[in-house]
């Protein structure tokens, strides 16, 4: 674990920022609307500054949703990392891992075009594990090209079973396409017919009105939904609803 946590610290360092040329005044630009965002949407927003290798933004909310201690959120550095749970953390950090050299490989107009959503337990201040969802993107790089902000969005799951285990995927979200994420793995992506699928049932239809509006057979399209709660590790249509919704699939 020391040897995965050296290596993203040193990759985070690897990046040569010029602390005179950030710009600060452009966090303050996002922080009244990250605080509407989480205030409607009842999610807990952070920002990350990779310069600084610390959270220099955290909603409000966060006593309330996750109940965890605001001020230790942002002052100490080690204070949310400790709440994860024991089975989630290595892997929570390899993924994160994988985002930052999947982020600085890409074009530096390209890199908000991905994000990592993670499903992992944190342990609250009453010493209660909660399954929540977090979902990383880049918000801004500097004049140089470096990523510098990055922006963080955590919801409660709605699957709760504290048994089930950690979960990652990338997702591209200009076209909606993700993968299980690390390591990664085409067949685990949502094809667009099984999101069109999913768009429909999330509307109500049932497979015989599926097949009809698609022009394909009912048992193709229990085939597709079969598939769908297998690549969502879902129990049930409605699982696989409100999960592809928290992921912002449909």
């Amino acid at each position: 674990m020391e040897e995965l946590q050296f290596e993203h610290y040193k990759l985070l360092k690897s990046q040569k920022f010029v602390e005179k040329d950030l710009d600060y005044s452009i966090l303050q630009q996002h922080i009244p609307y990250l605080e509407k965002i989480s205030e409607l949407s009842n999610c807990v927003v952070m920002i990350f500054d990779l310069f600084k290798c610390e959270h220099v933004f955290v909603s409000k909310n966060i006593s309330m949703v996750l109940e965890l201690d605001m001020k230790k959120s942002l002052g100490e550095p080690s204070y949310i990392n400790e709440r994860i749970h024991p089975d989630d953390f290595y892997e929570l950090h390899e993924a994160g891992l994988y985002f930052l050299h999947f982020g600085f490989s890409l074009p530096v107009e390209k890199r908000k075009d991905g994000k990592l959503v993670n499903e992992y337990r944190i342990l609250n201040e009453k010493n209660e594990y909660l399954r929540v969802i977090e979902q990383q993107i880049c918000l801004e790089n500097d004049i140089h090209g470096n990523t510098w902000l990055a922006l963080g969005i955590i919801d409660i799951s709605p699957d709760q079973s504290i048994e089930a285990p950690f979960q990652s995927r990338l997702i591209n979200v200009k076209s909606g396409d993700f993968f299980v994420f690390p390591p990664y793995n085409k067949e685990a992506m949502l094809t667009a017919r099984e999101k069109e699928i999913l768009q429909l049932i999330a509307k109500g239809l049932i497979s015989k009105q599926i097949a009809d509006k698609l022009f394909i057979s009912v048992n193709t399209v229990n085939t597709h939904r079969q598939r769908i709660l297998e690549k969502l590790n879902a129990d049930n249509s409605f699982k696989a609803i409100k999960y592809a919704s928290k992921l912002g699939i449909i």
